[in-house]
Protein backbone atom coordinates (compact mmCIF):
# COMPACT_ATOMS: atom_id res chain seq x y z
CA UNK A 1 0.00 0.00 0.00
CA UNK A 2 1.09 3.69 -1.04
CA UNK A 3 2.19 5.94 2.15
CA UNK A 4 -0.97 8.02 0.24
CA UNK A 5 -3.22 5.55 1.11
CA UNK A 6 -1.83 4.43 3.94
CA UNK A 7 -2.41 7.91 5.66
CA UNK A 8 -5.98 7.97 4.88
CA UNK A 9 -6.61 5.29 6.95
CA UNK A 10 -8.42 6.16 10.03
CA UNK A 11 -6.33 4.39 12.97
CA UNK A 12 -8.62 6.17 15.82
CA UNK A 13 -12.39 7.80 16.23
CA UNK A 14 -13.85 9.28 19.49
CA UNK A 15 -17.65 9.39 18.69
CA UNK A 16 -19.48 11.37 20.27
CA UNK A 17 -17.52 10.25 23.79
CA UNK A 18 -18.35 11.12 27.02
CA UNK A 19 -14.99 11.28 29.25
CA UNK A 20 -14.83 11.74 32.93
CA UNK A 21 -12.58 14.68 33.88
CA UNK A 22 -12.81 14.65 37.21
CA UNK A 23 -13.89 11.63 39.09
CA UNK A 24 -13.53 13.76 42.41
CA UNK A 25 -16.06 16.25 41.17
CA UNK A 26 -17.99 13.83 39.25
CA UNK A 27 -17.51 16.24 35.87
CA UNK A 28 -17.37 15.26 32.28
CA UNK A 29 -16.66 15.93 29.31
CA UNK A 30 -18.98 16.72 26.07
CA UNK A 31 -19.53 14.39 23.37
CA UNK A 32 -15.76 14.51 21.77
CA UNK A 33 -15.82 13.47 18.31
CA UNK A 34 -12.11 13.23 16.96
CA UNK A 35 -10.71 11.38 14.16
CA UNK A 36 -6.59 10.46 13.87
CA UNK A 37 -5.61 8.95 10.80
CA UNK A 38 -2.25 7.41 9.61
CA UNK A 39 0.71 9.59 9.62
CA UNK A 40 -1.05 12.46 11.87
CA UNK A 41 0.74 13.34 15.41
CA UNK A 42 -1.86 15.22 17.81
CA UNK A 43 -0.53 17.17 20.30
CA UNK A 44 -3.32 17.48 23.28
CA UNK A 45 -2.92 19.49 26.99
CA UNK A 46 -4.64 18.03 29.48
CA UNK A 47 -4.30 19.90 33.15
CA UNK A 48 -3.43 17.11 35.28
CA UNK A 49 -1.94 13.49 35.05
CA UNK A 50 -4.78 11.64 35.86
CA UNK A 51 -6.70 13.32 33.20
CA UNK A 52 -4.06 12.54 31.11
CA UNK A 53 -3.77 8.62 31.89
CA UNK A 54 -7.58 8.58 31.63
CA UNK A 55 -7.45 9.82 28.07
CA UNK A 56 -4.56 7.66 27.28
CA UNK A 57 -6.32 4.72 28.53
CA UNK A 58 -9.82 5.09 26.43
CA UNK A 59 -7.77 5.25 23.29
CA UNK A 60 -5.98 2.10 24.35
CA UNK A 61 -9.38 0.32 24.64
CA UNK A 62 -8.72 -0.27 28.56
CA UNK A 63 -11.43 1.48 29.86
CA UNK A 64 -14.63 3.12 27.76
CA UNK A 65 -16.33 6.32 27.51
CA UNK A 66 -19.50 6.95 29.99
CA UNK A 67 -21.38 6.56 26.50
CA UNK A 68 -20.92 6.96 22.80
CA UNK A 69 -17.84 4.78 21.32
CA UNK A 70 -13.55 4.99 20.21
CA UNK A 71 -13.09 2.77 17.15
CA UNK A 72 -9.44 1.42 16.44
CA UNK A 73 -9.00 0.29 12.86
CA UNK A 74 -12.96 0.56 12.62
CA UNK A 75 -13.81 -1.86 15.77
CA UNK A 76 -15.20 -0.64 19.01
CA UNK A 77 -13.10 -1.38 21.66
CA UNK A 78 -16.56 -1.56 23.80
CA UNK A 79 -17.75 -4.93 22.20
CA UNK A 80 -14.58 -6.93 21.21
CA UNK A 81 -13.59 -10.04 23.28
CA UNK A 82 -10.53 -9.64 25.53
CA UNK A 83 -8.78 -11.62 23.05
CA UNK A 84 -9.29 -10.01 20.38
CA UNK A 85 -8.66 -6.40 21.94
CA UNK A 86 -5.47 -7.31 24.04
CA UNK A 87 -4.34 -8.95 20.13
CA UNK A 88 -5.05 -5.06 18.73
CA UNK A 89 -3.12 -3.45 21.20
CA UNK A 90 -0.22 -5.82 20.20
CA UNK A 91 -0.42 -2.85 17.51
CA UNK A 92 0.21 0.15 19.65
CA UNK A 93 3.33 1.45 21.23
CA UNK A 94 2.52 3.38 24.74
CA UNK A 95 5.12 5.59 26.91
CA UNK A 96 2.93 5.05 30.04
CA UNK A 97 3.17 7.97 33.16
CA UNK A 98 3.23 5.12 35.96
CA UNK A 99 6.53 3.77 33.51
CA UNK A 100 4.67 0.19 33.69
CA UNK A 101 7.20 -1.83 34.18
CA UNK A 102 7.37 -5.59 35.53
CA UNK A 103 9.81 -5.19 38.43
CA UNK A 104 11.14 -8.99 38.30
CA UNK A 105 11.87 -8.79 34.48
CA UNK A 106 15.29 -7.09 33.39
CA UNK A 107 14.29 -3.92 31.41
CA UNK A 108 15.63 -5.09 28.21
CA UNK A 109 12.98 -8.06 29.20
CA UNK A 110 10.62 -5.54 29.54
CA UNK A 111 11.22 -3.42 26.15
CA UNK A 112 10.94 -6.73 24.32
CA UNK A 113 8.12 -8.70 25.68
CA UNK A 114 5.05 -6.90 24.35
CA UNK A 115 6.66 -7.55 20.39
CA UNK A 116 7.76 -10.98 21.10
CA UNK A 117 4.21 -11.69 21.70
CA UNK A 118 2.94 -9.36 18.68
CA UNK A 119 4.97 -9.90 15.94
CA UNK A 120 6.49 -12.03 13.33
CA UNK A 121 10.22 -10.03 13.77
CA UNK A 122 13.05 -12.56 15.99
CA UNK A 123 14.59 -11.95 18.71
CA UNK A 124 17.63 -10.86 16.95
CA UNK A 125 15.76 -8.30 15.01
CA UNK A 126 13.98 -6.94 17.81
CA UNK A 127 17.35 -6.58 19.78
CA UNK A 128 19.27 -4.72 17.21
CA UNK A 129 15.82 -2.57 16.49
CA UNK A 130 15.90 -1.62 20.20
CA UNK A 131 19.63 -1.26 20.60
CA UNK A 132 19.73 1.32 17.97
CA UNK A 133 16.33 2.99 19.21
CA UNK A 134 18.70 2.98 22.69
CA UNK A 135 20.84 5.37 21.27
CA UNK A 136 19.23 7.47 19.44
CA UNK A 137 17.17 8.22 22.76
CA UNK A 138 20.62 9.21 24.76
CA UNK A 139 21.15 5.41 26.38
CA UNK A 140 24.53 3.46 26.21
CA UNK A 141 22.97 0.34 25.06
CA UNK A 142 20.18 -1.48 26.23
CA UNK A 143 19.34 -1.27 29.65
CA UNK A 144 19.84 -4.57 31.05
CA UNK A 145 19.20 -4.57 35.05
CA UNK A 146 16.28 -4.92 36.58
CA UNK A 147 14.06 -1.57 36.85
CA UNK A 148 14.96 -0.30 40.04
CA UNK A 149 18.54 -0.36 39.34
CA UNK A 150 18.08 2.63 37.19
CA UNK A 151 16.47 6.42 37.27
CA UNK A 152 13.76 7.44 36.78
CA UNK A 153 15.64 9.71 33.53
CA UNK A 154 17.08 6.23 32.53
CA UNK A 155 13.27 4.34 32.56
CA UNK A 156 11.72 7.35 30.64
CA UNK A 157 14.42 6.78 27.68
CA UNK A 158 13.73 3.09 28.23
CA UNK A 159 9.56 3.26 27.77
CA UNK A 160 10.38 5.50 24.54
CA UNK A 161 12.20 2.80 23.07
CA UNK A 162 9.46 0.16 24.15
CA UNK A 163 6.78 2.72 22.72
CA UNK A 164 8.35 2.52 19.40
CA UNK A 165 10.15 -0.71 18.85
CA UNK A 166 8.64 -2.59 15.63
CA UNK A 167 6.00 -1.11 13.71
CA UNK A 168 2.99 0.38 15.62
CA UNK A 169 -0.02 1.74 14.11
CA UNK A 170 -0.79 3.93 17.32
CA UNK A 171 1.66 5.59 19.41
CA UNK A 172 0.05 6.60 22.78
CA UNK A 173 2.69 9.41 24.07
CA UNK A 174 1.60 10.42 28.23
CA UNK A 175 4.29 12.79 29.38
CA UNK A 176 7.47 11.90 27.01
CA UNK A 177 9.38 14.65 27.93
CA UNK A 178 8.73 14.29 31.71
CA UNK A 179 12.07 14.27 34.09
CA UNK A 180 13.94 14.84 30.67
CA UNK A 181 16.37 17.30 29.31
CA UNK A 182 15.39 19.57 26.57
CA UNK A 183 17.71 17.19 24.86
CA UNK A 184 15.72 14.63 24.39
CA UNK A 185 13.23 16.28 21.90
CA UNK A 186 15.52 15.81 18.56
CA UNK A 187 14.94 12.19 19.28
CA UNK A 188 11.68 11.78 20.37
CA UNK A 189 10.36 14.40 17.13
CA UNK A 190 12.75 12.04 14.90
CA UNK A 191 10.88 9.03 16.16
CA UNK A 192 7.83 10.21 15.38
CA UNK A 193 8.63 11.40 12.26
CA UNK A 194 9.66 7.87 10.96
CA UNK A 195 6.52 6.63 12.62
CA UNK A 196 4.52 8.69 10.73
CA UNK A 197 6.15 7.86 7.92
CA UNK A 198 5.45 4.34 8.08
CA UNK A 199 1.83 4.84 8.35
CA UNK A 200 1.45 5.35 12.54
CA UNK A 201 -0.48 7.58 14.12
CA UNK A 202 0.69 9.78 17.14
CA UNK A 203 -1.29 11.02 20.25
CA UNK A 204 1.53 13.09 22.71
CA UNK A 205 -0.46 13.59 25.92
CA UNK A 206 1.13 16.54 28.21
CA UNK A 207 0.34 18.89 30.36
CA UNK A 208 3.11 21.14 29.89
CA UNK A 209 2.25 24.58 28.18
CA UNK A 210 6.17 24.97 27.14
CA UNK A 211 5.92 21.53 25.30
CA UNK A 212 2.63 22.23 23.92
CA UNK A 213 3.00 25.52 22.52
CA UNK A 214 6.59 24.28 21.19
CA UNK A 215 6.45 24.96 17.56
CA UNK A 216 9.55 22.84 16.77
CA UNK A 217 7.05 20.35 17.40
CA UNK A 218 5.34 19.17 14.26
CA UNK A 219 1.97 18.89 14.47
CA UNK A 220 -0.92 17.78 12.17
CA UNK A 221 -3.20 19.55 15.20
CA UNK A 222 -2.91 20.30 18.77
CA UNK A 223 -6.09 20.60 20.92
CA UNK A 224 -6.51 22.25 24.99
CA UNK A 225 -9.02 20.80 27.42
CA UNK A 226 -10.89 23.93 27.97
CA UNK A 227 -13.99 23.14 30.42
CA UNK A 228 -15.47 20.39 29.20
CA UNK A 229 -14.35 20.46 25.52
CA UNK A 230 -11.60 19.82 23.56
CA UNK A 231 -10.46 23.00 21.52
CA UNK A 232 -8.47 22.83 18.63
CA UNK A 233 -6.15 25.58 18.57
CA UNK A 234 -3.10 26.99 16.36
CA UNK A 235 -0.01 28.65 17.06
Amino acid sequence: MSVVLEKQRKVLRFKDAVLTTDPYARTVSEALNLEVCAGELFLIRLGRSDQIASFADVCNGTIHPLSGSVFFLGKDWRYLSPDVANALRGRTGHVFFTGNWTRSLSVVENILTPQLYHTRNSRAQLLDQAGHLAESFGLPGLPGGLPGDFTAADLQRAACVRAFLGRPLLVLLQEPTRGLEPDILDPLIQAIREARYRGAAVIWLTKEKEIWKDATIPTTQRYHLVARNLMEEKL
